[in-house]
C-alpha cells in the first residue's frame, strides 16, 4: 500500500527516523537508565521495539497502560507514575502483580491507604519538585514512606518530575532549574531510601547524573515519536509521526483538510502542515489559520489542490496518539505495517 491509499485522517509512523530516534536514545540511556514513557505513545507494539532497544522498564500515567503492557509481556518492571485512589482499578492492578512487577506512586496517607487496601505490594514516593501538580512536600516523604513499610508495602525509592521545565529555552538557565529541582528529590531520597530515583522527561533527558549521586533513571516518551514543542529544542531527536489529510476544499486565499481537532492534540497550539507527496518529499509548508472539529484551514499555497495529501506534524505527540486506533509504519512512501494503539482509555 501507498501512503496516498492511506484513508485519512491517518496516523503514520517514518520507521527510519523513528529507529534512529530509539538508536540515539539508547545510546545517551542504555538499558535501566531509561524508564520510557508509554503514555506518548499508547502502543505495546512500540513498546516492544524499546524493549529490543534494551529498556524493560517502563513508566505507565494510567491503569490501563500497566495491565495491557502486563499483559504484552512487557511487565518486566512496570510503574505506574501517578496517583489512582479508585478501589476497582487498585485491585486489577493488585491481580496484575500475580503475573508482572508493579509499582505504583503514592504521594498522601489517602493514596497510601488506598493502596494497602488493595494489595498492592510495592510503591515510589512521589516528591513534589517544583511543578504545580502531584507529589508530596521532600520534607514529608520520608513520614510517607516509613507509614508504607509499617504497612507491609515495599518502598522502591521516590520519583519527581520536573515537567514546569521542560520548554526552558535557554540551556543554562533550564539546567540550573533541573538542577535544584533534583537537589529537593535527592534530599528526600535521603530520607525514604531505597534503590530508585526516578525523574526527567524528553525535554530534560541529557541534564542529569545518572548514577551514584544522581537519579537512577530517566522518563522520557516523547523522544521515539517527536511532536512540533519538542522540535523547538533542539534535541537530537527527529519528527517521526505525522497526521496525514486530504485536501478536501480549497479557496480563494484558503485551503481545508480533513485534520481537525478530533485528530490532534491542541493543548500545545496549532500544528504545522505541508501540502507534500510522501514522507522524503520536503513539501510545501501553510501557515495553519485554524482547527475545527474535522477540519484543518490553512493559507493556500502551491500545490494546494483537492485530492493533494498533507502532512500534519501534531504539536503534542501524547494526545494526539490517544486519538487514533491505528498507527501505519510507512518506509519511505510505502505502507509496511500497522500497530494498534491499544492501551488508550484509563
Amino acid at each position: 500500500m501507498h501512503i496516498r491509499e492511506l484513508p485519512t485522517p491517518a496516523l503514520i509512523i517514518d520507521v527510519t527516523a523513528f529507529q534512529r530516534n530509539l538508536v540515539t536514545m539508547a545510546t545517551m540511556l542504555p538499558g535501566r537508565a531509561l524508564r520510557p514513557h508509554v503514555k506518548a505513545h499508547k502502543c505495546t507494539s512500540l513498546a516492544g521495539a524499546q524493549a529490543a532497544a534494551g529498556h524493560r522498564a517502563f513508566t505507565c500515567a494510567t491503569p490501563r497502560e500497566l495491565v495491557g503492557m502486563a499483559a504484552a509481556g512487557l511487565g518486566d518492571d512496570l510503574l505506574l507514575a501517578n496517583e489512582t485512589l479508585d478501589p476497582t482499578r487498585l485491585q486489577v492492578l493488585a491481580a496484575a502483580q500475580e503475573a508482572a512487577s508493579i509499582t505504583i506512586a503514592i504521594d498522601s496517607e489517602a493514596t497510601l491507604a488506598a493502596a494497602r487496601t488493595a494489595g498492592i505490594h510495592r510503591v515510589l514516593i512521589d516528591v513534589n519538585v517544583g511543578m504545580p501538580r502531584c507529589g508530596c512536600s521532600p520534607e514529608h516523604a520520608g513520614r510517607l514512606a516509613d507509614e508504607a513499610r509499617r504497612a507491609g508495602i515495599e518502598v522502591r525509592g521516590v520519583m519527581g518530575y520536573e515537567g514546569h521545565l521542560m520548554m526552558v529555552a535557554d540551556r543554562a538557565e533550564q539546567r540550573a532549574k533541573v538542577e535544584s529541582a533534583m537537589a529537593l528529590l535527592l534530599a528526600a531520597h535521603a530520607d525514604v531510601g531505597g534503590e530508585i530515583v526516578s525523574a526527567g522527561g524528553t525535554g530534560t533527558h541529557d541534564l542529569h547524573t545518572v548514577g551514584p549521586g544522581g537519579v537512577t533513571e530517566i522518563q522520557a516518551g516523547s523522544y521515539a515519536l517527536m511532536d512540533t514543542q519538542y522540535s523547538t529544542l533542539g534535541l537530537p531527536f527527529e519528527q517521526a509521526c505525522f497526521v496525514v489529510g486530504t485536501i478536501i476544499s480549497v479557496g480563494p486565499k484558503h485551503a481545508v483538510a480533513d485534520v481537525g481537532l478530533k485528530a490532534l492534540g491542541m493543548d500545545h497550539g496549532n500544528p504545522n502542515v505541508a501540502v507534500r507527496a510522501g514522507v522524503d518529499d520536503p513539501g510545501t509548508a501553510a501557515d495553519v489559520w485554524f482547527c475545527s472539529d474535522e477540519h484543518l484551514t490553512f493559507a493556500k499555497v502551491a500545490g494546494a489542490f483537492v485530492g493533494e495529501r498533507v502532512f500534519v506534524t501534531p504539536a503534542h505527540i501524547d494526545p494526539t496518539m490517544a486519538l487514533h486506533d491505528t498507527a501505519w509504519l510507512v518506509c519511505g512512501d510505502e505502507v509496511i505495517d500497522r500497530w494498534p494503539i491499544d492501551l488508550r482509555g484509563w
